[in-house]
């Protein structure tokens, strides 16, 4: 199926991206008549869509949301361990943050001229029209709720920003809020179920967003009295009404070649056309173990063994405690490597590296030809490793990814319609849905008897439900998927958990970490005084 590729060239270069975009470089040589045109018009559709590929599965956007919790803790390379570890180099200066901010606030004034712009189009398809400016909205929604999940109140553009502003404010998040629903809703009214191109908005992708939005103000300062049953309306339609199903497999959802399955519903577009791919995608890199000094040679099966992000004991021995039933650990970790290199001393083909899972004797692992290594000889460098990103159809091992990122899928609907309907009072039905995508990871057994027998002991009863144990479940679906932080923070869970999980992190986290640091040059380049966050 074609895809779309997002305009790169379009950032609307002839405006301030928003408020601090001060010293903006023009970045390309079209006219701003350019976009009043039909073609002008499409090209800056597309381009709303651009900063997402400067979030999902890249290095800043992996390091704020995996990094820092319960489950992923730093591996023993990159620049940026600080960010796991809460020292006091998580500042404003941040650079991640920083690009968070720019490029969602550039991206966001492209959305705002998509939908000010159409009615100077008089030639545009009133229908054509009106999707683009649905998709604007959407994109635009997206980038203001991940802003306000990291930063709090931020600046509210909704008009597109064609002069130097030096004066910005912080908006209240009720208004921030407000927004980004109005904007999920004119979508939901205007998208199609699906599109030709795929990676362009729907309705069920506005949906499953809307479901996100209000589970995550449910627990805020503004909550609103129905939005859990906002959040529970929305995720369940997602389960019931377009066709969406959980794959049997769940280690076939992120199966390379297959992202576009009946379990995904919106996906970030990256390309193997090196003039259009990201050179920031590289999520394939970041959970692998180094297991290049071990008589291997690096390889793109293997993929390039960064090292940044590295599972917490709580992830591997407690949340996949029941691994003789459940099969996700087994999906989604790699735990045997095999000897690849002709030159070395074990046969190619063999095993070099295994990890049982369990703890062995020190004469076990003596007696093996290959490198055996329990849980308790783990370090920064050796652990299990997360395989939902691995990417192999890269042109060598030095390119960065080529593969779609799935940043919505339904399992996280069965979970989201369970949080909420827990809240709601109705554990039956939470608890049902929780059933579904458990017993969805079961083994299969020899015999009927024995898959029936796993499928059983998946099952949780309704005295088992909390918000702990959905918090649990998530993480053993949600791996990953750049939600992690995003869960802790929305359910007031972060701190308690890094502290008891999270060795690195867990000494120095403090109440002011719920919140990112405002870049310092937001600040230092506003005319006006923009308040930093509290703590920083």
């Amino acid at each position: 199926m074609k895809n779309i590729l997002w305009g790169l060239c379009l950032c609307l270069c002839v405006v301030a991206g928003c408020n601090k975009m001060l010293d903006e470089e023009v970045v390309s040589s079209v006219t701003d008549d350019f976009y009043n045109t039909p073609a002008g018009f499409q090209t800056a559709v597309n381009g709303s869509y651009s900063a997402l590929r400067s979030f999902y599965s890249t290095e800043r956007g992996m390091t704020v949301t995996v990094f820092g919790t319960d489950t992923y803790t730093n591996g023993s390379d990159g620049d940026f361990k600080f960010a796991n570890q809460y020292t006091s180099q998580l500042d404003a200066r941040y650079i991640h943050l920083r690009d968070i901010w720019n490029n969602f606030y550039q991206t966001i004034n492209t959305c705002n001229a998509v939908q000010e712009r159409a009615d100077l189009v008089p030639e545009l398809d009133s229908a054509v029209k009106r999707s683009g400016i649905a998709q604007a909205r959407f994109c635009r929604a997206n980038y203001y709720f991940i802003l306000l999940q990291l930063f709090g109140p931020v600046p509210l553009r909704l008009q597109e920003n064609k002069e130097i502003l030096t004066e910005a404010h912080r908006d209240p998040v009720a208004d921030i809020y407000n927004s980004i629903i109005a904007d999920l809703n004119y979508a939901v009214q205007v998208l199609p179920v699906t599109q030709t191109e795929w990676g362009r908005a729907t309705k069920p992708a506005a949906e499953h967003l809307l479901a996100r939005v209000y589970l995550t103000r449910a627990t805020s300062e503004v909550a609103g009295a129905s939005d859990y049953d906002s959040a529970a309306t929305y995720a369940s339609k997602l389960i019931s009404a377009y066709g969406f199903q959980l794959l049997p497999d769940v280690g076939q959802v992120w199966a390379q070649g297959k992202e576009n399955n009946q379990e995904t519903i919106f996906a970030v577009q990256y390309t193997t056309d090196a003039l259009y791919n990201s050179t920031d995608n590289n999520a394939c890199r970041f959970f692998l173990m180094q297991y290049d000094i071990l008589g291997m040679k690096r390889d793109l099966a293997n993929g390039t063994p960064w090292k940044r992000f590295r599972p917490t004991r709580f992830l591997l021995d407690t949340l996949y405690k029941e691994r003789v039933h459940d099969t996700r650990y087994d999906k989604f970790f790699t735990t045997t490597w095999y000897a690849n290199d002709p030159a070395g001393k074990i046969p190619v083909g063999d095993t070099i590296v295994y990890m049982p899972g369990y703890d062995v004797s020190d004469a076990v692992i003596k007696s093996k030809t290959y490198l055996m290594v329990p849980p308790r000889n783990y370090t920064e460098r050796l652990y299990p490793s997360l395989n939902k990103f691995a990417d192999a159809l890269r042109p060598d091992n030095q390119a960065s990814g080529v593969r779609p990122f799935i940043a919505y899928r339904l399992a996280e609907d069965y979970l989201i319609a369970a949080e909420a309907l827990m809240y709601k009072g109705d554990k039956a039905t939470a608890v049902s849905y929780i059933n579904t995508l458990r017993t969805r990871a079961a083994r299969v057994g020899a015999t009927e008897g024995e898959t029936t027998a796993h499928k059983d002991a998946m099952k949780i009863t309704e005295d088992q439900l909390n918000i702990d144990f959905i918090l649990d479940e998530r993480g053993r679906e949600l791996v990953g998927e750049q939600m992690r932080w995003f869960d802790l923070v929305r359910t007031h869970k972060l701190l308690e958990r890094v502290r008891l999980h999270n060795p690195q992190g867990g000494p120095n986290i403090e109440e002011k970490h719920t919140l990112r640091p405002i870049p310092q040059d937001q600040i230092d380049r506003t005319s006006n005084e923009f308040p930093q966050n509290k703590g920083y």
